[in-house]
């Protein structure tokens, strides 16, 4: 398989791009954001575009594409709900529509969170904005759409979020979550698990699949 992964600077995204990279039958990675990867692999070609509402230029190097992990997202934190719009909604269908048109026959996975709004008319800005997001995406004329809502996600392999926050977050709970996850594995997910369970999508297809948090360790075990 040829995958994109959009993002991949990010915790989830870091931790797509690791599973991708260990498996067998993921021959080419290609990231694309406007930032670099900072890793050198065998599989791994980079496309930096500061500007992803234009990417008309850069067609060429988005065809022959078997699947897209979108895992790019900003925290809602501070922001207006247009401009949240803009970069969470806007954005990604973009670069869906430009994937849909070029790759008709793929897969492609976005990374939406737990509690998004489909009715798209409940008091949660972010929620509504993803929940838009969400049903726009399903009604493209792409061979599968697999929307994953993951909740509380641990990092591995030394993975960091890029938000300070998170990162606080994640360092002190880290062994909390660990527990937590001993005893109820649904309750929280890795991001090996939404790596693999990615694959997993790409590799059955379907059609318009939701993934609940509690839906994702199952299908990274296949």
């Amino acid at each position: 398989m040829k995958i994109l992964i959009t993002g991949a600077t990010g915790m989830v995204g870091q931790g797509v791009l690791h599973q991708c990279l260990t498996a067998p039958d993921v021959t080419q990675v290609l990231t694309l954001g406007r930032t670099p990867v900072d890793q050198v692999h065998a599989k791994l070609q980079q496309l930096t575009v500061a500007n992803l509402m234009a990417l008309d230029v850069h067609e060429s190097a988005l065809q022959g594409l078997d699947a897209c992990f979108y895992c790019m997202g900003v925290s809602s934190s501070g922001m207006s709900e247009e401009a949240y719009r803009e970069l969470t909604c806007d954005v990604t269908l973009k670069v869906a529509n430009t994937l849909c048109r070029l790759n008709p026959d793929m897969t492609f996975v976005y990374v939406s969170g737990a509690g998004t709004d489909s009715s798209e008319q409940g008091r949660s800005m972010w929620a509504r904005v993803k929940g838009k997001t969400e049903n726009d995406l399903k009604k493209l004329p792409l061979h599968s759409v697999y929307l994953f809502r993951p909740g509380i996600i641990a990092p591995l392999h030394g993975i960091q979020s890029k938000t300070p926050l998170y990162r606080h977050f994640y360092t002190w709970a880290g062994p909390v979550l660990s527990l937590i996850r001993r005893w109820m594995p649904s309750a929280i997910v890795t991001t090996d698990d939404i790596g693999n369970a990615m694959l997993n999508a790409a590799r059955q297809r379907g059609g318009r699949v939701t993934v609940e948090a509690k839906d994702i360790g199952r299908l990274a075990r296949g």
